[in-house]
């Protein structure tokens, strides 16, 4: 298990920083500092890898949703700290780095991968529902509509930011997206 936990942090960092299609196997062993028979040993082949980092990507997504259920915020504030610990992941957590360039770059995988952007919006779509029931946000808003519009707004301001500052402006970017979509809301709290 260690063995195979060594090789899946090579190959996200492998493909966070080079993309799919120009990574091998050799490169992942490299950066693993094992054999390319260690890493076959775990992984039929770059697919196989590249599948299991998007499996990962997708379960440390749910544990941000799942830490931030636990602490019963109200809605709203639920969907701000869901989005601003994703953005946060983004721009510390190579997994999370990794995930999000084969979610752009699934075309060249070769296999079937997780299907991106829906388990994370029917997550925000739950929470801005209850906000409507709760009277969080205006009566008539269309919690699916909304929580489409903050999806695609969260994925294209992470990638932005990825290419024109690292990352590093991610949770700035965040912020004014739920300021615009949610300008009812209170600020959220920061952690």
């Amino acid at each position: 298990m260690r063995t195979r936990g060594v090789v899946l942090a090579a190959a996200a960092q492998a493909f966070a920083d080079r993309g799919f299609p120009p990574v091998t196997v050799q490169d992942v062993a490299e950066l693993a500092g094992m054999t390319k028979g260690a890493v076959y040993f775990h992984f039929a082949n770059k697919e196989a890898l590249a599948q299991a980092v998007a499996n990962d990507f997708y379960a440390y997504l749910d544990s941000i949703a799942t830490a931030v259920k636990a602490e019963a915020l109200s809605p709203v504030s639920t969907v701000q700290q869901l989005l601003l610990r994703t953005a946060r992941a983004f721009r510390d957590n190579v997994t999370i780095q990794a995930g999000a360039r084969l979610q752009i770059e699934r075309a060249y995988i070769g296999i079937d991968m997780p299907v991106p952007y829906v388990g994370y919006q029917s997550m925000v779509t739950a929470a801005l529902r209850e906000a409507v029931e709760a009277g969080e946000v205006p009566a008539g808003t269309d919690p699916e509509v909304l929580a489409r519009v903050i999806v695609s707004a969260f994925f294209g301001a992470q990638h932005i930011s990825g290419v024109l500052n690292d990352r590093q402006d991610i949770t700035e970017r965040v912020e004014e997206i739920l300021a615009t979509t949610l300008p009812m809301a209170p600020a959220p709290a920061r952690d």
